[in-house]
């Protein structure tokens, strides 16, 4: 499990086909402090290290992404230079403090618009219908595997959704969400709290 605080940003240093991928990432923890066999969230995806090295502040990890990982994640992620946002899994005592997320994408939606507001940079996302009931004014929804709240919801006469966030400065400096911009295609995670609730709604009825 995860909380959707980014703690650092690594790069895709190398991309080796083994009928699956193996990723390298560099990232600037100590790899003493990377375990393998540990989960790490990159942009979301939750992937298990497998190889590790380097030195403190200029460390690296590697992953393997299977052919289905790969295809039910954003256009262009795995490919050497690509910039990750990355999370270590929850400990037990560790601070919550974004919400439960479990590192499997439910969807891949584009940026449909990102523009300054306020100071602050205003995303609109748009989504297929198929996660459409699970995105809630209010709620919570993980980008890029960044815990993130919805500011406002529009579904479209298509069925798809199309729903707005707001990203401080603080988060699009120390996430990847601040290099977005109009067509880029991004993991999303529904709140599991959510999926729960609509499980049970549809057994209710």
């Amino acid at each position: 499990m995860f909380t959707g605080i980014v703690t650092a940003i690594g790069t895709v240093k190398t991309i080796e086909d083994k009928g699956d991928i193996r990723v390298v990432i560099g990232c600037p923890w100590d790899p003493a402090g990377i375990d393998i066999g540990a989960s790490i969230s990159c942009s979301g995806v939750c992937l298990t290290v497998v190889e590790k090295g380097g030195r403190e502040g200029d460390a690296w990890f590697a992953v393997d992404v299977s052919g289905e990982t790969v295809s039910r994640t954003a256009q262009d992620q795995w490919r050497a230079d690509r910039r990750l946002n990355l999370e270590p899994a929850l400990r037990l005592g560790d601070e919550l403090g974004g919400h439960l997320v479990t590192g499997h994408v439910d969807a891949v939606g584009r940026v449909a618009l990102a523009e300054d507001f306020g100071g602050s940079t205003r995303l609109e996302i748009l989504a297929d219908e198929d996660i459409a009931p699970y995105v809630a004014e209010k709620g919570s929804i993980t980008v890029d595997g960044v815990s993130l709240t919805v500011n406002d919801v529009e579904d479209e006469e298509s069925g798809d959704v199309r729903f707005a966030l707001n990203i401080i400065p603080h988060t699009g400096e120390v996430t990847t969400l601040g290099d977005l911009s109009e067509g880029d295609a991004v993991n999303l995670e529904i709140d599991v709290l959510a999926r729960y609730l609509r499980r049970m709604q549809s057994l209710a009825v």
